[in-house]
């Protein structure tokens, strides 16, 4: 039986787990899933090959998830990856399947990151571990991670870890747990080292392979937009403003999001179309009719409802949302370009989604461009441009007669020239939407302005966070910055660089453009560039550092005064603009950074613990 001919519920996952993979926007399971689960749901050892973006997380997440007892508040099921970027991503996965698990935790732990908050969760009870080797074996040796009720074990890119010399360490791992346990490993290749894994500590494994079907028509322009600044329905609307189109095919995750944006569209004034699996067949064949019969000219659909659609009209394909996997991303695609025509493709990627943006372009073996978005004077001259075609339009019309003798009539009468008369009707014919954008500053793109690249583009870090110098804002002290609160403080076991890291990457801001800091016992203070947009503030606010959400708001300075002593700064990072740049003396570790000496007397000093490399 294909994936193509089976759904979620036919797979025996929980009830909780079904629902939130229904409401994720799942539709049916993709090869790995469909393959994959059954046999991970019966307690098989699995051994799959699959690139990355093939839903593989899903793949391993959503079995062994369904047999976690949450009675138990100790490590059941371990998760071993190579990067922190992937832990933290695949840790967020199983955050969002067990959304209806009550009570469930999961614990993502990597070098970099503080014990603190890590030795907390994990005394409070979890039930699944997400860690590079490195930080796994460092909490194992200690004592502090237990894996005596370990029921499942998962090896997510073997070949990866192995790439990056971690073999010998997992290897190590897999010997200290239960003999009991289950395990799958998952690999896009298979090398010798790795198959002696497989080998020595499988049991009798299940083989996957799944071969990706990854072929993208040469007569398609693909192009992504990095979401950033302004909202995506906003960046749409340019889009369509300015791209010259025919058909559109828009593709969102779920059947919700296809009436929504549908909705939208038409507020707007596009004739648009929702497509998705609740629609009945007879209204499914109106609707790709009318797309047929330029009745319609944008379809917003899911991956189920539009597979099959060949509408030779359709010259654009815009990923809303970015596929699953990259598998999707081909079928999406594959509805333009048909038949030796030529047609566009834009994938709206944020800054959370470039993995899976490297994903497609590897799987597809093409450099997707980076796409600029079309600014207000663009679409100011494009509206201008349309508008005098429409008068273009209107004068080779054959019945004017009768309009023309009475605008003669009323210039006659009211002694007005043709030139205002006609600017008049103009204004009439327009109503009350403005007809062009007011002018504004627009936003520099993320290259331009507060570029960073993925850690992958720019080589690690080769400095701890407390080695770090914020050049950038002394040699720029013109810029102006805001400072702001987040809900995270020494209590919480953060250190600067968790801060600095943490907005970094969700707001895509180069690290040096990020101000001073000074970190509270239950809160911490940060200085961001003024001007923020609006959705990267929203962002920041739902981010989490050491299991704790930002909740970022403008900082009103009385805080500290309001808590009785407890707002009182225990250590700081970088330099205040324009100031003299002094820091507090810090103690020397392992590490390279630490605390300021300063601290209150009834208080004893934290230890910290070498961090992984």
């Amino acid at each position: 039986m294909s994936s193509s001919e089976i759904s979620f519920d036919q797979l025996e996952l929980a009830e909780p787990i079904l629902k939130a993979v229904k409401e994720a926007g799942y539709e049916v399971p993709s090869p790995i899933q469909a393959q994959s689960i059954p046999h991970l749901v019966n307690g098989h050892d699995l051994l799959g090959q699959a690139q990355t973006g093939t839903g593989k997380t899903a793949a391993f997440a959503l079995p062994l998830l369904s047999r976690i007892d949450l009675s138990k508040k100790t490590p059941q099921l371990l998760v071993l990856a190579p990067t922190r970027e992937l832990a933290i991503q695949v840790a967020e996965a199983f955050q969002t399947y067990a959304r209806y698990m009550k009570g469930f935790h999961v614990l993502p732990i990597y070098g970099g990151s503080s014990y603190d908050g890590q030795l907390r969760q994990l005394k409070r009870g979890v039930h699944v571990v997400v860690g590079t080797p490195g930080r796994v074996m460092d909490h194992m040796r200690r004592g502090t991670l237990k894996l005596d009720n370990l029921s499942a074990l998962v090896l997510d890119e073997a070949d990866e870890m192995l790439r990056m010399g971690f073999i010998d360490d997992v290897e190590w791992i897999l010997e200290q747990t239960p003999e009991e346990r289950q395990i799958a490993l998952f690999s896009a290749t298979m090398p010798t080292q790795i198959k002696k894994v497989t080998e020595r500590y499988l049991n009798n494994p299940k083989h996957v392979k799944i071969e990706v079907k990854t072929s993208t028509a040469d007569t398609i322009r693909q192009r992504y937009w990095q979401v950033s600044g302004l909202h995506k329905m906003d960046a749409l609307t340019r889009i369509l403003e300015v791209e010259p189109f025919d058909g559109m095919i828009i593709f969102v995750r779920t059947k919700t999001a296809t009436v929504e944006l549908a909705e939208k569209l038409e507020a707007r004034g596009y004739s648009a179309a929702a497509l998705n699996g609740d629609i009945s067949q007879a209204v499914r064949e109106r609707t790709v009719t009318r797309l047929k019969n330029k009745k319609v000219d944008i379809l917003i659909a899911t991956d189920v409802a539009a597979r099959g659609l060949d509408v030779e009209r359709i010259s654009h394909v815009v990923n809303y949302d970015i596929p699953y996997d990259t598998e999707a991303y081909v079928h999406r695609i594959g509805r333009t370009g048909r038949a030796g025509r030529t047609g566009d493709a834009i994938l709206f990627v944020s800054p959370r989604e470039k993995r899976m943006l490297f994903s497609i372009e590897k799987a597809t073996k093409q450099k997707i461009e980076k796409m600029t978005l079309p600014t207000t004077e663009d679409v100011n001259d494009q509206r201008v441009s349309k508008f005098k075609q429409k008068i273009t339009d209107t004068l080779a019309s054959d019945d004017l007669e009768f309009f023309q003798k009475l605008l003669e009539q009323y210039q006659t009468e009211h002694d007005v020239p043709a030139i205002e008369v006609a600017a008049a009707l103009a204004k009439l014919v327009q109503g009350d939407e403005p007809l062009l954008l007011k002018p504004q500053p627009e936003r520099r793109e993320r290259s331009e302005r507060y570029e960073r690249g993925s850690r992958t583009e720019r080589g690690e870090r080769s400095r701890r966070p407390g080695d770090r110098k914020a050049k950038s804002l002394k040699d720029n002290p013109d810029i102006d910055m805001e400072r702001y609160r987040i809900d995270v403080g020494y209590d919480h076991g953060v250190k600067p660089g968790n801060i600095v890291g943490a907005i970094a990457n969700e707001a895509n801001i180069e690290a040096t453009y990020i101000g001073h800091i000074q970190i509270f016992d239950s809160f911490s203070t940060v200085d961001l560039p003024s001007g923020m947009p609006k959705e990267t503030m929203e962002s920041l606010k739902k981010v989490w550092v050491c299991q704790q959400s930002l909740n970022i708001a403008p900082f009103d300075g009385e805080e500290g005064r309001s808590r009785g002593g407890r707002g009182a700064p225990r250590g700081d990072r970088g330099r205040k603009p324009g100031g003299s740049g002094a820091r507090k003396p810090r103690r020397s570790n392992e590490s390279g950074s630490g605390r300021p000496t300063s601290r209150p007397a009834d208080k004893k000093p934290r230890v910290r613990k070498p961090k992984e490399d």
